[in-house]
């Protein structure tokens, strides 16, 4: 029977949770299954996987043959690499001490690969966090100084209006002044006309007795 390592379908819509499993090849994808072996969740990141080291080792040396997907999986854990250090000491080019510290230094270096990892996306996250923040900050500081300045005009506006409607009043006032003086400035020009005309007429009404009067001394004289 030929058997295959690969995942069944968990979870829901958009947030899918594998399960690594041992099946035969021609059941379905989540149909019946031989063994469970592990998990898989990529909705964390990285990925969170859990195998069983020791079972899975047996079956890919029993000739399971994993799918891609699985294939990745089992080398991030070290599954395949750890059958290949076997197939050295099968063959006599290792000894199984030899096999075991390789193991044990690859598991090392891939621990601080994933560790270095983590602590970088964590750095990123507050980066991230930070510069979120500070975006916030501006953008409420550019709203601030826009409504600012959008008010700013509405007050000025207001200051004039009202200085306007003061000053209208006092307008009034002179216009109304002018309007005053105006018939007292006629009456006076009215007065002085007719005290011209009586200065002009006043002399001809003396000047004519006493001509009368030397008229009548020569008529006595003669």
């Amino acid at each position: 029977m030929a058997t295959k390592i690969r995942l069944q379908r968990f979870g829901k819509k958009g947030k899918p949770f594998f399960h690594v499993v041992v099946a035969d090849s021609r059941s379905p994808r989540d149909g019946k299954f031989i063994e469970r072996l592990g998990s898989y969740n990529p909705n964390t990141n990285p990925a969170t996987i859990e195998i069983n080291f020791e079972k899975t080792l047996d079956w890919v040396n029993k000739g399971a043959e994993p799918t891609d997907t699985a294939r990745a999986i089992l080398s991030y854990k070290g599954v395949l690499y750890k059958k290949h250090l076997q197939g050295g000491v099968k063959k006599g080019a290792l000894t199984e001490e030899q096999a075991d510290a390789k193991f044990a230094t690859w598991l090392e270096t891939k621990g601080g690969k994933i560790e270095g990892k983590k602590e970088n996306l964590s750095a990123s996250k507050g980066d991230v966090k930070k510069a979120a923040l500070a975006a916030e900050t501006k953008k409420n500081a550019d709203r601030a100084a826009a409504i600012a300045l959008k008010n700013a005009p509405v007050e000025e506006v207001v200051v004039e209006e009202e200085v306007v409607a003061e000053e209208a009043p006092a307008a009034e006032a002179a216009t109304e002044e002018v309007v005053t003086e105006t018939p007292v400035v006629e009456e006076a020009a009215a007065v002085v006309e007719e005290t011209v005309a009586v200065a002009e007429v006043a002399p001809v009404a003396d000047e004519t007795p006493a001509a009368e009067a030397s008229t009548e001394e020569k008529k006595e004289e003669a």
